[in-house]
């Protein structure tokens, strides 16, 4: 896929599930041989930013996305899960360093209409994510703007979680705001969080288009016999 173009997103596929591929989950040791390693079946790379304090982890700098671009050629999601104080700051250094999509959250409110202005001026891909307990509606005012809407399934910024029993629920909720939205160009509806092999299948009945493939991908016996299964899905 060429990250290059403007169309990338529509392009991405309509007939299976998109596999979206979580660089958290990679050997960070062999980063390069092991995205090298799943390059042929990722159709994105998600790559999470968390602060300490928006999110307890603390994840990853633009530096690393710039080294990620200069090796690979699929489309890269940022993840912004940080203070509003630094959103905008963060987006152009995440806008600098290759990012293709670049996502923060709708709870970041005061400086949410800043920030998809400035994604847009940037010439970058625009999405929004929601954490597990936020209600699904303060979506609205924003979708016609978002290329990407991800909902956690779990709490923000730990891993090994079970999926939120709503996760479902919300999804839909989320899908019936995007086909109300009135956008004309495609909002892809993705779901990062609790990905299982038992939950996959929910989550795609549910209306997710893409889920963020960690170690369910990443750690599979046989990665394509994994990437089948969740193509056939």
């Amino acid at each position: 896929m060429n990250v290059h173009s403007k169309t990338w997103i529509a392009d991405l596929p309509t007939n299976r599930l998109i596999a979206e591929f979580s660089v958290w989950s990679a050997d960070l040791v062999r980063l390069a041989d092991d995205l090298a390693r799943v390059d042929a079946h990722a159709d994105l790379l998600h790559i999470d930013v968390a602060d300490g304090h928006f999110a307890p982890a603390m994840l990853f700098f633009p530096d690393l996305v710039a080294a990620v671009r200069s090796i690979s050629a699929r489309p890269i999601h940022v993840h912004l899960m940080v203070a509003d104080s630094i959103v905008l700051s963060q987006i152009e250094q995440f806008a600098e360093a290759g990012s293709n999509l670049i996502s923060l959250h709708v709870e970041n409110e005061s400086v949410a209409e800043a920030a998809l202005d400035l994604i847009a001026r940037r010439g970058v891909a625009a999405g929004m994510v929601l954490k597990v307990e936020t209600p699904v509606e303060r979506l609205r005012k924003y979708a016609a703007r978002l290329d990407f809407v991800t909902l956690l399934g779990t709490a923000i910024g730990v891993k090994g979680q079970g999926l939120n029993e709503k996760a479902g629920e919300r999804l839909q909720e989320a899908q019936k705001i995007i086909a109300e939205c009135g956008a004309a160009h495609r909002i892809v509806l993705a779901a990062d969080g609790g990905i299982r092999e038992y939950t996959v299948p929910l989550l795609r009945q549910s209306g997710a288009e893409t889920v963020v493939l960690g170690s369910l991908a990443f750690n599979a016996p046989s990665l394509e016999e994994r990437m089948a299964w969740l193509h056939a899905l």
